[in-house]
C-alpha cells in the first residue's frame, strides 16, 4: 500500500457521530484505507469566524483530498460550502460522497455550481476514490 493520503473531512455537525464511525473504517482489517484524518474533531471553541477559518485553512493545506461526507442537512452548512471552496482553491481533489444511510440528498451550493459527482456510500470506492 502506499503512502497515507492526508484527507480533510468536511461535513455538517449534525452527522458527527456518522462521521466517528468513518473514522474507525480505518481500523477495519478488510478494507485497505489509510488516512491521515486532518479534519476536525472538536467544536473549534471561539465565536471568531476569521480565526475558524484560518484554523480550517490550516487543515486544508495539510491535505491533498478533501471528502465532502453529504447527510441530510449538510446543504444549509455554510461552513461545508467555504471549505469545499477553500480546498478547490488549495488544490485539493474533492469527493462528494453520502454517509451511510443518505440515498439522497440536496448538494452544498458549491458542489451544485461545480457539477460534482454524488457517490453513494460505499468503504471501497471511499479508499480508492482518495
Amino acid at each position: 500500500m502506499g503512502m497515507k493520503k492526508q484527507v480533510f473531512l468536511s461535513f455538517s455537525a449534525e452527522d458527527l457521530l456518522q462521521v466517528r464511525g468513518l473514522r474507525l473504517l480505518k481500523d477495519n482489517p478488510n478494507l485497505e484505507l489509510d488516512f491521515y484524518d486532518e479534519s476536525i474533531r472538536e467544536v473549534i471553541d471561539s465565536k471568531d469566524a476569521d480565526y475558524i477559518k484560518r484554523v480550517i485553512r490550516e487543515k486544508i493545506r495539510r491535505s491533498s483530498v478533501t471528502v465532502c461526507l453529504i447527510g441530510e442537512t449538510t446543504y444549509k452548512s455554510k461552513w461545508v460550502d467555504w471549505e469545499l471552496e477553500t480546498s478547490d482553491q488549495e488544490g485539493n481533489k474533492i469527493i462528494v460522497m453520502a454517509l451511510k444511510g443518505i440515498d439522497s440528498a440536496v448538494l452544498p451550493k458549491f458542489a451544485k455550481e461545480n457539477d460534482m459527482t454524488f457517490y453513494e456510500w460505499n468503504p471501497e470506492l471511499f479508499a480508492k476514490l482518495i
